[in-house]
């Protein structure tokens, strides 16, 4: 699918990895809606690309409607899916207090990493699936998901994150099977360590500690780089239902 003149909604677009996709998309002549729950980032970041602005949950399917029709009204039908959106974090199963991890941090991670991904996806697909073809092959959407490297070797304390991610790497073949019949593609990038606002804020030995395990290239991905994935997947027509890995060969140690 061509990116020019279509339209694009990106979640997590206001700040990080979120932020670049959207900016690469705009550049490449989309017209991109930035949702997050974080109004400010997403209001500066639309702002630079004369885009909009939108406060969205992607957990709550009232939000997520109310975000993709006023995406209709200002641009119109939205053909392509960013799902960039999750959250972090890690929690030993057993606490220093021997105290088990609170079940509630768990349902958290994978409310908002799985569940909110999913959320997106299916409003987003019954509205694309409506629409007319844009190519040959019949295709009217696009969806790309994001995942992380921890879906396959998770660290220590990563319990949550990783399952949570699991479940989007295990749901891109059905979900580009399912929505084959519609014409929409799906795929799932898996970023491995990123120069993304969360890490910045670590000590600089920290960060370059991290770079010095990536294989190569040793330094931190840039947002830019997956930007650029994001906006191929959506130009290549032939690529559907794959998890890529984005980091230069990067196997998570234990710790």
């Amino acid at each position: 699918m061509n990116i020019h003149g279509q339209v694009a909604i990106v979640t997590g677009g206001g700040s990080g990895l979120g932020e670049a996709t959207a900016r690469e998309l705009a550049r490449l002549g989309a017209q991109v809606a930035v949702l997050d729950l974080n109004e400010a980032g997403a209001k500066r970041v639309a702002a630079d690309i004369h885009g909009l602005a939108l406060h969205c949950d992607i957990t709550d399917e009232a939000s997520v409607t109310q975000a993709l029709a006023v995406t209709h009204e200002s641009f119109g039908p939205a053909r392509i899916l960013m799902n960039v959106a999750g959250i972090g974090g890690a929690k030993r199963v057993i606490q220093r207090d021997g105290s088990p991890a609170p079940l509630a941090d768990f349902e958290r991670t994978v409310r908002v990493n799985l569940i909110g991904t999913y959320n997106m996806v299916r409003l987003f697909a019954a509205q694309a699936a409506k629409l007319e073809p844009v190519t040959a092959s019949g295709e009217r959407g696009v969806i790309v998901n994001t995942a992380s490297v921890a879906a396959f070797d998770g660290q220590v304390g990563q319990e949550a994150y990783a399952a949570s991610k699991g479940g989007v790497t295990a749901m891109t073949l059905p979900l580009a099977r399912d929505l084959a019949q519609w014409g929409i593609r799906v795929m799932t990038i898996a970023p491995g360590l990123f120069s993304t606002p969360l890490l910045q804020e670590l000590p600089a030995e920290v960060q370059q500690s991290l770079a010095a395990s990536i294989p190569f290239p040793k330094q931190l991905g840039q947002p830019q780089e997956f930007a650029q994935l994001a906006a191929h997947i959506v130009g290549n027509g032939h690529l559907n239902g794959e998890v890529i890995r984005l980091d230069g060969a990067l196997r998570m140690a234990p710790r």
